[in-house]
């Protein structure tokens, strides 16, 4: 997507067969990708939803559950599940962006250990709502491997733990040695890891399109190809699009990396690109040797990120960071895809498991995309009724259970329904702006080349980061 001016895009089967390229998961979502008719003339609703990801949608269900009658409609540039919710690795994680020795350290232990709580509760809300809506979207819940690969990857796991114990959270995880490790996965260089029991794996592309499709059965109206130019709040809310402007009583930003490209939010978030290489659908015999029998979702401690996780048709998925910030936050569709990047990616999938260059096991898959990224990695989750404008964003890459967690505190909050959700700190938080180019640019590119840096001397030393350097202190999350 040009983030240039704006024009009138490809409709119709043509529009279709584009949007299937973008990621394996749209390819495969079993849904019609046709564009839904676009916005013809302003209207006026309760509702407006820019975005029609999976904060948008989600914050659309629980809306809709509590109040049939609410007259929503979601605005959304492209088709639903263009973005990040198109194309993640399909982890369902109580993950956070921050992590929780951090949470803790900024808002106290008890803030820390609530968040986690939601976030593990947040899990098994996303199955329940599939399996009440009938969503086949390949939902398996097996857990999460953080795994030690190399001895210098240890004390990250060791601190980990002992935060666990300080919140009394150790319930939720389970520490494993190398030779209980192999008994799940086995990889190179593994040293043990911890077990994460709350993580599922999902098909992506089939949530975010059967989601749209249920709340439109609960009476929410899905305009696609209609872009948000701007926004009015205020006494007179409202989202201006070229097709004329939707009149609300609450405005809900749900873009995640895209908002950036709004001129009022341009230093909100900045957008990084994460990508991702899939495997052809691997060969039993190959199973045997790796294991990985119950779909696991698998990272190790890098700081320049890994992530991967296992198809239902037997495929494996292995994504990371590495593809440049771009200046000035842009977005096109030449990023998506970036040479260099893909090809690490691929040769660290071999290096993690050598028996698939052995066995010829080859790629057929690369994509990749946008990820929003606040200034301090915190989340927002507000709502100001005042100005009629709520918002939700800033998952760093955490977001397919995130967003289910933004969309149920968005609904509490813009119906009024005080809750625990409601407390927790990302209902207060306030937007640090990036700095403005080009020391953003700057700024950034030396984090991402730094993280580089002490991820491949770790590697070659064996000696875990210091955490004391300029890069990580900057970094620190």
């Amino acid at each position: 997507m040009s983030t240039g001016s704006w024009a009138v895009p490809v409709s119709g089967p043509a529009a279709a067969m584009r949007y299937r390229q973008y990621s394996y998961w749209l390819e495969t979502c079993d849904d019609d990708l046709t564009p839904r008719p676009p916005l013809d003339g302003s209207i006026d609703v309760d509702i407006a939803i820019l975005g029609a990801g999976y904060t948008g949608l989600w914050t659309a269900y629980y809306l809709l559950k509590r109040d049939p009658s609410l007259r929503v409609a979601i605005l959304e540039r492209e088709v639903a599940g263009f973005g990040a919710s198109g194309r993640n690795g399909g982890w369902v994680t109580p993950g956070f962006p921050l992590s929780l020795g951090l949470l803790a350290r900024r808002y106290g232990a008890d803030a820390a250990r609530a968040i986690a709580l939601a976030m593990f509760e947040t899990v098994d809300e996303v199955g329940r709502v599939l399996a009440a809506e009938g969503i086949d979207a390949h939902f398996h819940k097996g857990g999460a491997l953080r795994i030690a690969r190399g001895r210098h990857q240890l004390p990250a796991i060791e601190e980990s733990w002992r935060t666990y114990e300080r919140l009394g959270l150790t319930e939720w995880y389970e520490r494993l040695g190398p030779d209980e490790l192999a008994q799940r996965i086995r990889v190179t260089r593994a040293e043990g890891a911890i077990f994460v029991k709350q993580c599922a794996v999902v098909h992506p592309g089939r949530l975010v399109r059967g989601l749209a499709r249920a709340v439109e059965r609960l009476g929410a109206t899905i305009y696609e190809q209609t872009p948000v130019v701007d926004f009015v709040t205020g006494q007179a809310p409202r989202f201006v699009t070229p097709r004329g402007d939707v009149r609300a009583r609450v405005l809900v930003l749900a873009g995640e990396a895209y908002l950036s490209q709004l001129p009022r939010l341009r230093r909100a978030l900045i957008p990084v690109y994460s990508l991702i290489v899939l495997t052809e659908p691997v060969p039993a015999e190959v199973w045997e040797e790796i294991g990985w029998r119950n779909r696991e979702c698998v990272a190790s401690n890098r700081y320049t990120v890994d992530y991967l996780s296992q198809t239902a048709d037997g495929r494996i998925l292995f994504g990371g960071r590495g593809a440049p910030y771009h200046f000035g936050s842009r977005i096109d569709d030449a990023y998506d895809r970036h040479g260099p990047t893909h090809e690490m990616l691929r040769q660290m999938c071999y290096d993690w498991f050598p028996i698939l260059r052995l066995k010829g096991v080859g790629f057929t898959h690369a994509w990749g995309g946008p990820l929003g990224m606040p200034r301090d990695w915190m989340p927002t989750m507000r709502y100001d009724p005042g100005q009629g404008l709520a918002m939700a964003c800033g998952y760093t890459g955490q977001g397919v259970a995130t967003a289910n967690l933004s969309g149920r505190v968005l609904a509490d909050l813009i119906t009024g329904h005080e809750s625990e959700l409601t407390r927790l700190p990302m209902t207060s938080h306030r937007i640090r702006p990036w700095e403005p180019e080009p020391l953003r640019w700057l700024g950034v590119r030396f984090v991402q080349r730094g993280f580089m840096r002490i991820d491949d001397e770790a590697e070659r030393t064996g000696r875990p980061p210091s955490g004391k350097s300029l890069v990580e202190r900057l970094g620190e999350h």
